[in-house]
């Protein structure tokens, strides 16, 4: 229905504006003309009023609703009829009720278009328009320069409302309507639009336009110098940034700054490198590549081996995860930073005031402030955890033993990707996960194929179980759960916490200096990852939205380069494509919107999936299980998110990722060479797909004709 009333409208606009440019009645809408037919209209005014005020008004909304040429000569003619005070009330109404509609045409008939082809790019531009759309439009209506059609035509474009944009419009047109009204009045001195909008007048409006602006910067100016009162600058700095955190967003943030020439000293409390090396990415994925090939010696017999037997001694395992995060720690290491121009120094900072960082005894000075503190793991105040001695996934690598029953509280990735690890290293490894299935971010069907291959392998995999309480029965550790109203008892031997992780956000000042939290207690950014205090920035997982590696590092550059740079140059961070990856095996890949999210957010989509076991390396390999999922706008090939469940799945998404952010669609894929036999591959087979679900029917069944005619 929508769509008839599209093209009904699209009739109706052409052959009004048609009618207006055929029957030329743009001649009647000049100047000249008006002062011609002056004491015409004001006689037909004086013997018909309101017949006279209501085809006035008409004419002029359904000039403006069109876009057409004109209204300024209906403002004079306005002011020349009715005089000041009722002209200007009457053309303010009317071109106000014009514009709005102008600005709803546009929305019914150009908004879905233009959201299909750019939608992404103009993410940032809607919503900077929610939260400050009226002041945009109220600085533009007051700017004489901008013609008011295009404003009402670009605004129906965005999500503004339409209610806001009658109120705000009503307003920022008055004074300009004001100035034609009266120079209306005195239609008889006027001999060309010139004489009323004179240059001086023209400077005018234009500094009183933007004069919000000015009003905005100023506004800010003096929030940001009440929020430093109670903080003298000092006369110099010894610093141009100090950074609080020695991990990925601590280490990106103070390399961009040596390497730009900026005096930086980095200050990290325990070991380099943060979460990531020491206790999350580097030693996770250590211990389940080992565990790996414990996986492929048991399926020995599908790669054509009789028996393949495997032993090994857990300690020899967990030194193993040691001796890589030893081999890697020279990339973030103390020396290295120092070689590159970045003064490190060990112990806990605390800040003074926004210029000002102690670390043991001494102060350090500084322009800016990098907070990358990052998160710890979040453990509940479960009753009688206190009894019972657990692990998190920084404390799980100092086990000495192998568990023989390990209690994994959480479905999330790091919960799936060591439950599976364990239960290959010989643990029999129970997962509780209080959510219906196991990772809750990902489509249903990719969940479900994670959770059975899980199960296979002899994870046992409680969902919907809600923990609630710990305690010791006798020399037996229990973990008490609620299942649909029924208590389940679990003994155990070790306990591992995997229930997320929380921004570390207390003991280095933010309390004392009052630097905004959010919501989730992370520290509150602004698009450029500034908080409260314009020289405080934040990145990494102190902040999120998202806690990974690659985030914090990609956060990093902004965060260093804005508080280098400013106020001469700021950069919003770009949060348009962000890959993740869960190391299970099958591996778990993302980009982009998920089936769910697309359904959430309403967007009319395609889903496109292709079966792994098609794909000619998976079958050599004896992988061949999984699939592809793209998301694509119904009837294009732009791709709004990719989820790949197979092996290889963290380096495959890559091709993806680069696509949406070049804004390539599948049919670049597809028309891409991909060296055979690979996995990346998969992802032309899944282009293929959606082109073969597109095919064009008609243009097919006139070849085969035209083949056909040519055989004879």
């Amino acid at each position: 229905m929508k769509k008839y009333g599209k093209w009904i409208l699209v009739v109706v606009v052409l052959l009004f504006v048609g009618a207006f440019f055929y029957f030329d009645l743009g001649q009647h809408l000049t100047l000249e003309n008006l002062k011609t037919q002056k004491d015409e209209l004001l006689s037909l005014y004086d013997k018909s009023p309101l017949l006279t005020l209501g085809i006035y008004f008409a004419v002029y909304v359904a000039v403006t609703a069109m876009s057409l040429p004109g209204a300024t000569i209906l403002t004079l003619a306005g002011g020349a009829l009715f005089g000041l005070v009722l002209g200007t009330v009457v053309v303010s109404f009317a071109s106000t009720i014009g514009a709005t509609l102008a600005f709803l045409i546009s929305r019914f008939l150009l908004r879905d278009w233009v959201e299909s082809r750019f939608g992404d790019r103009l993410k940032s531009i809607h919503e900077g328009i929610k939260k400050e759309g009226a002041f945009y439009l109220l600085t533009l209506r007051l700017i004489p320069v901008v013609p008011f059609f295009v404003i009402n035509l670009v605004m129906g474009l965005t999500p503004f409302s339409w209610v806001k944009f009658f109120y705000v419009s009503q307003v920022g047109m008055l004074l300009g309507t004001m100035v034609y009204v009266n120079a209306g009045t005195q239609l008889s001195q006027i001999n060309s639009l010139g004489d009323i909008f004179n240059p001086a007048l023209w400077v005018s409006f234009t500094l009183l336009g933007i004069l919000p602006l000015i009003s905005k910067k100023v506004v800010d100016a003096i929030k940001a110098k009440r929020v430093y009162r109670p903080y003298p600058r000092p006369k110099s700095y010894d610093y141009n940034m100090v950074v609080i955190g020695g991990g990925a967003a601590g280490l990106v943030s103070s390399y961009i700054a040596a390497a730009v020439k900026a005096k930086v000293c980095l200050i990290e409390r325990d070991k380099m490198g943060g979460d990531c090396l020491n206790t999350g990415c580097v030693p996770s994925k250590a211990i389940i590549q080992t565990a790996k090939v414990l996986a492929h010696a048991k399926r020995a017999k599908e790669f054509g081996i009789a028996k393949l037997d495997a032993e090994f001694r857990f300690s020899d395992v967990m030194e193993r995860v040691q001796r890589v995060i030893k081999k890697i720690e020279p990339h973030d290491s103390v020396e290295r930073y120092q070689g590159l121009g970045v003064e490190c120094l060990k112990g806990d900072a605390k800040i003074l005031s926004p210029f000002q960082v102690q670390v043991g005894e001494r102060i350090l000075t500084t322009r800016s402030i990098i907070l990358a503190t990052g998160a710890e793991p979040f453990v509940p105040p479960f009753k009688g955890l206190d009894q019972v001695p657990y692990h998190t996934s920084e404390t799980i690598w100092g086990l000495k033993e192998l568990p023989k029953r390990l209690v994994i509280l959480g479905g999330g990735p790091i919960g799936c990707e060591l439950a599976q690890t364990f239960q290959r290293l010989g643990s029999q490894v129970i997962q509780v996960e209080m959510a219906p299935s196991l990772l809750i971010r990902e489509d249903a069907d990719v969940a479900h194929m994670i959770q059975k291959r899980l199960e296979v392998e002899g994870v046992e995999v409680r969902t919907e179980h809600t923990a609630k309480e710990f305690f010791m029965d006798g020399a037996q550790k229990v973990l008490l759960c609620d299942f649909k109203g029924e208590e389940v008892r679990i003994e155990f031997d070790e306990v591992l916490m995997a229930l997320g992780r929380k921004a570390r956000v207390k003991g280095f000042g933010l309390e004392e200096l009052q630097v905004e939290l959010t919501e989730r207690r992370t520290i509150k950014a602004d698009p450029y990852l500034a908080t409260n205090f314009p020289n405080i920035y934040v990145c990494g997982d102190a902040t999120g939205p998202y806690q990974f590696t690659h985030v914090a590092a990609h956060q990093a550059w902004f965060a260093s380069v804005n508080s280098l740079f400013a106020p001469l140059k700021r950069f919003k961070v770009d949060y348009r494509v962000i890959p993740w990856v869960t190391y299970t095996d099958p591996e778990v890949a993302h980009v982009g919107l998920s089936e769910r999210d697309a359904k959430a957010k309403g967007i009319d989509f395609e889903v496109t999936r292709w079966d792994i076991k098609e794909l000619d390396r998976a079958i050599t390999d004896e992988e061949d299980h999984g699939m592809v999922k793209v998301i694509t706008k119904r009837g294009q090939d732009k791709i709004l998110g990719a989820t790949i469940a197979s092996a290889h799945a963290g380096e495959m998404i890559a091709e993806f990722v680069l696509a949406m952010k070049g804004n390539m669609g599948l049919s670049k894929i597809l028309g891409t060479v991909h060296a055979y036999p690979t996995w990346v591959e998969t992802n032309k087979y899944a282009a293929g797909e959606w082109k073969k679900n597109h095919k064009p029917e008609g243009i097919l069944n006139f070849l085969e004709k035209f083949h056909r005619f040519r055989r004879g």
